[in-house]
């Protein structure tokens, strides 16, 4: 499933983006809460966490709520625009993470030693990836029209700046951004469906995976001689399960995501070195 953003009417979706944040009010037995923008959309988020983006629906958030689905369009005028508000909110929770874990914030005019950049990246790189882990429907909204909010600026700023101060020139900075947020976003979707594979298809991961490499021995009897690369790679534990309480498909990704991470990264410590570090 995939959810293009931006389907609202731009002036109100844009407005309430960017909106002041409003106090959410939240109440015990008693009665009904009062609604705000922001309980409705933080409720779509429960709602999309917990059964997925299929089961979003405005009838769906007001049950949670007590209220009927009328009741919300006051707030929220349609369930793209609620889309547009649960995508952006979701990520103010990362921005503050990144924000509260960070050491006091040198300037823009500061530079680098050369070597704390490396561990802010991957400390934002990791940040990333366990936040489309808890959300995992917000892999589904494209990012072929981004939302536009302001904490998708302030994810931005966060690396923009790390990357400024390391030495970074401007243009390198947004390639460095697309490269490195994409790599997380693309990467992850693996490690996120392979949690959800169980429950979407009744089979445990384990038992899928000896169920069919069984099947290869049979179907398959010249595999070494036909993919001679690959099973040296086998017989090397290239495809060994490290913990087997985790599911191997999101091993391999978290494995494959730091690899090329760290790949990526010695790509842009090139780009900040400049012509004169490489080789004659």
């Amino acid at each position: 499933m995939v959810v293009y953003a931006g389907q609202g009417d731009p002036r109100r979706s844009m407005a309430l983006l960017w909106r002041g944040q409003e106090p959410t009010e939240r109440t015990g037995p008693g009665p009904k809460a009062q609604l705000s923008v922001d309980l409705v959309v933080e409720t779509a988020i429960e709602v999309a966490d917990t059964e997925g983006m299929q089961a979003l629906s405005m009838r769906a958030v007001g049950e949670r709520l007590g209220r009927t689905a009328m009741s919300l369009y006051t707030y929220v005028a349609s369930k793209n625009e609620l889309i547009d508000l649960m995508y952006d909110h979701a990520f103010g929770e990362l921005v503050r993470e990144w924000e509260e874990n960070l050491p006091e914030a040198p300037t823009l005019q500061d530079t680098d030693d050369g070597t704390g950049w490396r561990e802010a990246v991957l400390d934002w790189a990791g940040n990333l990836w366990r936040f489309y882990l808890r959300h995992p429907w917000s892999l589904e909204v494209s990012q072929a029209r981004p939302v536009l909010g302001p904490n998708d600026y302030r994810l931005f700023e966060a690396l923009a700046a790390v990357l400024h101060r390391a030495g970074l020139g401007p243009k390198a900075i947004s390639s460095a951004y697309g490269s490195l947020f994409n790599l997380v976003r693309g990467m992850v979707r693996t490690a996120a469906e392979a949690r959800q594979a169980q429950t979407v298809t009744g089979i445990a991961e384990d038992e899928w995976w000896y169920a069919r490499s069984a099947q290869l021995e049979e179907v398959a009897v010249d595999f070494s001689e036909r993919f001679p690369t690959l099973t040296l790679m086998s017989q090397g534990g290239a495809f060994d399960n490290a913990d087997p309480e985790e599911p191997y498909l999101e091993q391999e990704a978290w494995e494959t995501f730091r690899f090329g991470l760290n790949a990526l990264l010695d790509g842009i410590q090139s780009q900040i070195d400049g012509p004169s570090s490489a080789a004659p």
